[in-house]
Order: structure tokens, then sequence, then C-alpha cells
């Protein structure tokens, strides 16, 4: 164990790891960088893993890639630097779980389209992190964070906390420090809300920004990747690689006009002078009194910093979007799970979603000791998705949430974006009761397809909690430079406490 806290690399220890993200690594000499950070992240994944589960697998590839990169000339950013993605991700050689035991010898013949530009860039795969069992969506009584394949994942900030989900692991393993940056991926608050409780940036794309080729789906609706990271800037760094099109994902076949030459541009302190920003009284509801206290010292900020603040707006048939949302997800998930596990190597044995609900079955001690498969059952027994009543309510879902919704707010009041609290604080792991949220802002941009930024506002109770920035479909550019501006002019957040005792 000694050996690991001896790692260090220009004056970089484990223990200053936590003040490091990727636009100063970036600013390393480039002298085996590579391999000596890559140690660093193993060294940290190996004292800090035994307790967070964040990595579910470390690749066992990367110490070759990384020499290799190493002996290469490049004038790359982030040649040579580390990052992890969700365990739903592709990496050629590595297994694709979804976190379940179903998936264990899903080995990928090649990488996911993402991976491949985040590889394009010089950047090393470090490994796989954990995440909720195929992405949350498995049981109305699930407990975020846990998976058969990888277990319990749990908040750095307070272990006996909820890493929320489904992205769990790439919150933790960010907020822990173990990784400057991680990839996430979400159908509905599978970034933002892991981002905001492990006290992280999270940023959810527009729909069709991003490739989804080599992903595990759950929703091709409503599907995207995206990046978490300790800093907007890095955020902004990642989508820089990883947004473009991709002719086998029809849904980004705007994403290379759409895109940003340079989603690092217009990073500037003063970002949010002269913004209008409206509050969304509907998703400022039902949170403690520091939560609230919290977010008005967050509004009161950003005023300070020329943001014109619009209060107390409406979000028509919110509750009528989430119950249309949910039915497209059955039929989604169905449909889209049964396409992806019919393309999985011939020895994975689940090959329709009717196959991994009985293999749950028959491996309920290990798959199903907590909670069970209510909602895989039901998307079983849902309509498909061609039929007319699911078409109809796709639309309207969607119809509700943008066109009716962030959109109309968008226009009738000038604003440039949405703001709310994104979730609240860690709820305790309970697996009887299950996840405990009080509150949620990512559905309307979830539904819509819209982007979505968290940004830490502070701690309550010594747990972080996010501020949500939301708008119209690629406005990302928008959103990172205001979330930017935010994160500049608010106190920096502490690190996690342990952190702080294990350097000691």
């Amino acid at each position: 164990m000694k050996a690991l806290l001896l790692v260090s690399l220009c004056g970089l220890s484990l223990s200053s790891l936590a003040q490091d993200d990727l636009h100063s690594l970036a600013q390393l000499k480039k002298e085996k960088r590579a391999t000596t950070l890559l140690q660093l992240v193993q060294a940290k994944s190996a004292l800090l893993n035994p307790q967070l589960a964040a990595v579910s697998a470390l690749n066992p590839a990367a110490d070759k890639e990384a020499a290799s990169a190493d002996q290469e000339a490049s004038k790359l950013l982030l040649h040579g630097l580390p990052i992890l993605v969700k365990d739903n991700i592709a990496i050629k050689g590595m297994a694709t779980t979804a976190g379940s035991l179903a998936l264990a010898e899903n080995v990928a013949a090649e990488d996911a389209f993402i991976v491949a530009k985040l590889r394009a860039a010089g950047m090393i795969l470090a490994g796989k992190t954990n995440l909720s069992e195929w992405a949350n969506f498995r049981s109305t009584k699930s407990s975020s964070g846990w998976s058969s394949a990888g277990g319990q994942t749990r908040n750095p900030y307070n272990p006996q906390m909820s890493p929320c989900g489904s992205s769990s692991g790439s919150g933790a393993a960010v907020a822990a420090r173990i990784i400057p940056a991680a990839i996430g991926t979400e159908t509905d608050g599978s970034i933002v809300c892991p981002a905001a409780v492990n006290g992280v940036v999270g940023f959810k794309p527009t729909l069709g920004l991003v490739s989804r080729t080599g992903i595990a789906p759950l929703s091709h609706t409503q599907d995207t990747a995206g990046p978490m990271t300790l800093t907007v800037r890095d955020a902004a760094l990642l989508m820089n690689v990883i947004s473009g099109s991709d002719a086998q994902d029809p849904a980004t076949r705007e994403a290379d006009v759409r895109r940003a030459a340079d989603y690092t541009s217009g990073l500037q302190t003063d970002a949010l002078k002269g913004k209008r920003l409206g509050i969304v009284a509907p998703l400022v509801q039902g949170y403690d009194a520091a939560t609230r206290t919290l977010f008005w010292r967050s509004i009161a900020l950003l005023k300070s910093q020329g943001a014109i603040i619009v209060e107390n707006l409406p979000f028509p048939n919110m509750d009528k979007m989430g119950d249309d949302e949910y039915q497209v997800l059955l039929a989604d998930f169905k449909s889209d799970l049964n396409h992806y596990l019919s393309t999985t190597p011939a020895n994975v044995k689940t090959r329709s979603l009717e196959q991994v609900i009985a293999f749950n079955k028959n491996h309920a001690k290990q798959v199903m000791p907590h909670f069970g498969q209510e909602i895989m059952l039901l998307a079983q027994a849902a309509k498909d998705v061609d039929d007319p009543d699911y078409l109809a309510t796709s639309q309207r879902a969607k119809q509700r949430a943008g066109a009716e919704g962030i959109d109309a707010l968008m226009r009738t009041h000038q604003l440039d974006a949405l703001i709310a609290p994104t979730t609240g604080v860690a709820w305790p792991i309970n697996y009887k009761k299950g996840d405990i949220v009080s509150g949620s802002a990512s559905s309307p941009a979830a539904i819509a397809g819209y982007p979505h930024l968290t940004v830490p506002m502070g701690l309550v109770r010594g747990l972080p909690v996010g501020l949500s920035f939301f708008a119209g479909a690629w406005s990302d550019a928008q959103l990172l430079n205001m979330g930017y501006a935010f994160e500049q002019a608010r106190p920096a957040l502490p690190a996690p406490k342990l952190l702080k005792k294990i350097a000691h």
C-alpha cells in the first residue's frame, strides 16, 4: 500500500490530485505523462474503490496503450490523459455488462463510436464505471448505484448515502478524484442526478449531438451520453471530442452542422451578464429549508453576475408529460434492448428482454437480492414501437416537454435558460425503501431531448446540491457558458472528507 502512496508526477501526489482536473493536467509535460497518470488512477482506484465500488473494471490494455501514447509526438491537448466510461459503453476487449450478470460475457469486438473519438483525441481508456443495473430500469423499488455485476456504488461525501443513478460510478469516481473525468449516459436524470449529489459537473447534451452506437440502450427517443467532470471547462473539452455525426446513428445527422467549433471558446466569467433566467416553480417545490436557502443564495449570486431572474414560472402538464414518458420508455426498452441483445456475441445467452427476465428469475439470489424486476415485466408487456398509441403518446410527450413547455416558456418570457435545483441532497441507501428522491429537474429536458447542465451550488449538511440550467435544442454551448460563469463566481466546493482521511 505504501508503494501506491508514493506514486507522484511533477509534484502531484495521490492526495493532491484532489485539486487537479483535465485542463490542469493537460498543462503538464508530456514525457511519460500517460503512463504516470494512469498509474495514479490505478493507485487511487486500489485505495478508494473497495469503499466506493465506483470502478467496475480496469482496462487490462491500458498500460500498453499509455506506454504507446508516451512514445507518440502529439499536439492534441488531451493526449495521454485518462478517462473512465460507464459500463454500458463498449470498450474493445472488455465486457459491456450494463451492470447485469446476464451480460458478463458480452465482450466488445470494437469500441463504441464515442470511445473511438476519445482514443482519436489521445485519451487513455482506464476502465469502466459501475452503474445502476440496466440503467435503473429494472424495478420500481431499485436502489441507485447497485448492480449485480458491480455491487453498490457509494457517495464519496458520505458512503452511507446514495450516489444516485444510473451513472453512479462515473459521478462517484470523479468526485473521489479517482479520475478527473468520466462519461455517463442519461435517459432521464442519469447524468445530472449523480453529478449533483456527488458534487461534480454533469452535462446531458442535446439528443443527437453525441452518438449512441456501441452503447447498451434504454430508449432511442431519450438516450444520450455526456461528460461528468470536476469543472465546466472539462465538460466543454470533452464535448469538443465526443460530439459529432455518426452514420450508424441517424439521430446525429445534424450534429456536425450544429456542434460548436470549440465549446470552450465562450467560457467567460461575464457570460451571465444580461442573461434572462427563468425559475420553474414546480421544480423548486418539495425541498427542505436548507436546500431552498442554498438555492436562493445561488439566485442572488446569479443576479450579482448580471443575470436577470424571472421567478415563479409555471410548467403545464408536468405530471401528464411524465405519465406519457413512462409508457414510451417501456416500449422503447423492449424494442431497443431486443435489438441490442441480438447483436451481442454468440456466447451471450440472453438475447432478448424475455430471456433477461428468465435469467434474473433463475439467478434471483445473485441478481435480485434487494429488489425485483417489475419494470422489466411491464416493458415486456408494452406496446410495440410501431403501434399507433405508442406513436401518439411519444409525440404528445415531446410536445408537452418541448414546444408547449421549455420552448413556450423561453419564447414568452424571452429567456436564455431555465433554472432549478437539480435534485435534493443524497438520501440513505436503503434496500427496503429504495430511492427516496425529494425532487428533480431532469424530466423536461430529458423528454424534449434538450440539453441540461448541472453545476454544484454548495453543501447542505455536508452533502452536495446542484443547480440546473436547461434550454432549447442545440443551446449546449450557451448553457456551458452560463454554467461556467456561475461556477467561477461561487465558492469552491470542498472535496469529500474521505480524501482527507486517506491523505492522513
